[in-house]
C-alpha cells in the first residue's frame, strides 16, 4: 500500500473515531436552539463551529457536502441542514425536533425585538448599528469560507477545479449580476458532470 493511501486511510479512521451523533431528539432540539440563538446574521460561522468543532456531528468534508446540498434545495440553508441532520439521526421525529429547536426561540425573540424597536428603527443610531452588524456578519462568513477551503483537498474534482468553479460563480453573481437560477442551471450541471468524470477516473486508477 502506498504512503498516500495509508495517509488517506488514517485520516478516514481518525474522522470515524472523533465523529459523534446526537444522543436523542431532546439533544437535537436543545443543540439547535442554542445554535439559533447565536446566529445573528453570520449563521454559517455558528453552524460550522457548533456542528463540526464542538458537537462533532459532522466532519469538515461532510459539512461542506451537506451545506452544498442545503444551499441548492429550496428554503433557508440552515433549516435544510437541520432537517437533514435530524432526519438522518431519528427519522421524521428527529427532523421535526431539530426544526423546532431552530425556529421556536428565535421566532419569539424576533417578535419581542420587533415590538421593542418599532419606534426607533428609522433613527440614525439604529441604522448605524444595523450597518455595523452587517459588516461583522460579512467578516464571519468570509472567515468560515476560508476555513472550509481546507476540505477541497479531498474533493474528487481537485482544489483548483473547485476554486475555478467558485471564481466563475462569484463573477457571474457578484460582478455580472446574473440571476441565481441561471447560474445554478448552467454551472451546476457542468460542475456535476466534471465531478462524475473525476470520480470515474479515480475508480479506474
Amino acid at each position: 500500500m502506498s504512503d498516500s493511501a495509508q495517509t488517506s486511510n488514517s485520516a478516514q479512521t481518525s474522522d470515524t473515531l472523533v465523529r459523534q451523533a446526537p444522543r436523542s431528539k431532546t439533544d437535537l432540539f436543545v443543540s439547535f436552539t442554542l445554535l439559533a440563538l447565536q446566529g445573528f446574521g453570520g449563521v454559517l460561522a455558528v453552524v460550522q463551529r457548533e456542528l463540526v468543532d464542538k458537537k462533532k456531528w459532522l466532519t469538515l468534508d461532510e459539512f461542506v457536502e451537506d451545506w452544498a446540498v442545503a444551499q441548492i434545495l429550496p428554503g433557508p440553508n440552515v433549516v435544510n441542514l437541520a432537517l437533514m441532520i435530524g432526519g438522518r439521526s431519528f427519522g421524521l421525529p428527529g427532523a421535526l425536533a431539530a426544526l423546532a429547536g431552530l425556529l421556536l426561540a428565535p421566532t419569539a425573540l424576533v417578535l419581542l425585538f420587533a415590538a421593542a424597536v418599532a419606534g426607533v428603527a428609522d433613527t440614525p443610531v439604529a441604522q448605524g448599528m444595523l450597518r455595523g452588524m452587517g459588516a461583522v456578519s460579512a467578516g464571519l462568513i468570509a472567515a468560515v469560507g476560508i476555513k472550509l477551503m481546507g476540505a477541497l483537498k479531498n474533493n474528487p474534482m481537485g482544489r483548483w477545479s473547485c476554486l475555478g468553479v467558485a471564481a466563475l460563480t462569484f463573477t457571474a453573481i457578484a460582478l455580472l449580476r446574473l440571476p441565481l437560477a441561471w447560474v445554478l442551471l448552467s454551472l451546476g450541471p457542468l460542475a456535476s458532470i466534471w465531478a462524475w468524470h473525476c470520480l470515474g477516473k479515480g475508480e479506474l486508477a
